[in-house]
């Protein structure tokens, strides 16, 4: 196997057709699958933020402000608006005495639709804590906070909380940082590229502390455990990372980004993956990760159907009539 393309189906006729690169592997050093691309660079936008949120979560910040676990996976999500997202960064930042004008990020609708009509309706306009990047920018401020750093810059590339972060990165992929390999994310915030192979040593690695075997196994532990108890928070209702952590029962650890970026650990089978569509059209992960985790068996029967039904790779048009379908093929 090397090889994993999604073709999209109008009536009997391929429409579109996308490819997919990355890497599945164990911790144990196994190549399981491989589209041998390990060397090319990749922007994992959003799937990393778990990363960014270590020196966030090593300032204490959990106790001095007496977060929850839901505020505390928001820090690590990219969350869709929905209410009981908002009604958490509200308390938040009403505990750390912070205005939403801090945050950096920009403002857009809930990347729900519901919620976005809800809005709407409500006469209300959207806000800096309805960007989906909202939990990880409160979480840059709560830290700058109590180390008395300041805050009007808190994304410039040599503060001191985004070189906390670099280092953080450098740890885990047991390389160093390129400059040549900065970019800007898409609230602003810094973003790198790393190597195929490079996130796949940083997941081993997250594998390991998660297990007290690597560096910042307690706090770690602290996130990952808040993140599995209260998936919805990563991201949503509709969510891919949301749903399969929730079908997994909590075996799975994951996080979707944007452009087509999809990362996970197996934390009970030790097995991780990156993922990566090269056109970056994000709706052919679900099919992807589907008949990936049906043909490695990496969930059981009733998850794997419960997966599937949740996906539904029937395409309707608005009239609810059938017009396709969806099939990934894995060569």
């Amino acid at each position: 196997m090397s090889k994993i393309t999604t073709l999209f189906y109008r009536g009997n006729l391929i429409e579109s057709k996308h490819e997919i690169k990355g890497l599945i592997g164990s911790i144990n050093g196994e190549k399981i699958f491989t589209t041998h691309n390990e060397d090319e660079y990749i922007f994992p936008r959003s799937s990393i933020k778990i990363f960014q949120a270590i020196p966030f979560a090593i300032s204490d910040a959990f106790n001095v402000f007496n977060l929850n676990q839901k505020q505390i996976a928001l820090s690590c999500s990219s969350h869709c608006g929905e209410h009981f997202h908002i009604k958490e960064l509200q308390k938040w930042i009403i505990k750390t005495n912070l205005k939403s004008k801090n945050l950096k990020c920009g403002i857009h609708n809930p990347l729900d639709t519901h919620a976005t009509e809800k809005l709407f309706l409500s006469g209300k306009k959207p806000y800096q804590l309805y960007n989906n990047c909202a939990g990880k920018h409160l979480a840059m401020l709560t830290a700058c906070k109590i180390n008395r750093y300041s805050i009007d810059d808190y994304l410039d590339f040599n503060h001191p909380h985004q070189k906390k972060i670099r280092s953080v990165f450098a740890k885990f992929t047991e390389e160093n940082i390129l400059k040549t390999n900065y970019g800007v994310d898409g609230c602003s915030a810094p973003q790198y590229a790393f190597t195929i192979k490079q996130l796949s040593v940083a997941l081993s690695n997250l594998y390991k502390s998660y297990n007290s075997k690597f560096e910042y196994s307690h706090i770690v532990g602290i996130m990952i455990d808040a993140i599995l108890k209260n998936p919805l928070f990563i991201g949503g209702n509709k969510n891919l990372d949301s749903n399969l952590i929730r079908i997994s029962n909590g075996e799975i650890f994951c996080k979707g980004g944007a452009e087509g970026v999809f990362l996970f650990i197996h934390l009970k089978k030790g097995i991780f993956g990156i993922l990566k569509v090269i056109d970056g059209n994000e709706r052919v992960l679900p099919s992807v990760v589907y008949n990936l985790f049906k043909k490695l068996k990496l969930l059981k029967n009733k998850q794997i159907e419960e997966l599937k039904y949740w996906n539904n790779f029937i395409l309707k048009n608005h009239a609810n009539i059938k017009i396709g379908h969806i099939k990934t093929v894995i060569e």
